[in-house]
């Protein structure tokens, strides 16, 4: 069972971009099934259900709607790096860290899909979204570091359009 790591009381970061609009674009982005979804986060030794996955699925507005807690992301984002670069069962599991943020998301994106800094830079600059190498090496400094800046929903959302283009490509 994986430890969960909890941030200081004095995070003053909000998670701005939900959970489920996240997934629904991973899921797009690799076109796996909600079952495939479900055996990525296995990976971590947490489970899910479908009919929750199908629920996280859904639009706000739909019925049956269920909002993707954090614990779940975190699960989900963790087995994702173990699916496209494999487990080592040598290591113990890692903390899992809460609250999930935009710059957790692009941090693990960033490690399970092996992206060095041009690669970064050259999925943000694919739609026009270019950002310069200080911006983008602050959103993956720790919370509190003097240079730490918190990812926007507009960088993240680009970010993963242009991860799709590529991996779709």
């Amino acid at each position: 069972m994986a430890t969960v790591m909890r941030c200081p009381t004095t995070y003053q970061e909000i998670r701005l971009m939900m959970n489920n609009d996240v997934l629904r674009s991973v899921r797009y982005m690799l076109d796996i099934s909600d079952s495939k979804v479900v055996e990525i986060t296995a990976l971590t030794g947490f489970e899910v259900s479908k009919s929750d996955v199908i629920a996280f699925m859904k639009k706000d507005e739909e019925e049956g709607y269920l909002d993707c807690s954090d614990e779940i992301m975190a699960h989900f984002l963790d087995g994702l790096v173990y699916f496209k670069r494999g487990k080592d069962d040598s290591r113990p599991p890692q903390a899992i860290d809460l609250p999930i943020t935009n710059n957790i998301v692009l941090k693990k994106l960033r490690v399970a899909f092996e992206l060095k800094e041009d690669d970064m830079h050259a999925i943000l600059k694919s739609v026009d979204f270019p950002v310069s190498k200080p911006e983008l090496s602050a959103l993956f400094r720790k919370v509190g570091h003097t240079n730490y800046r918190a990812c926007g929903d507009q960088l993240l959302r680009n970010f993963l359009k242009g991860l799709t283009l590529r991996v779709r490509g």
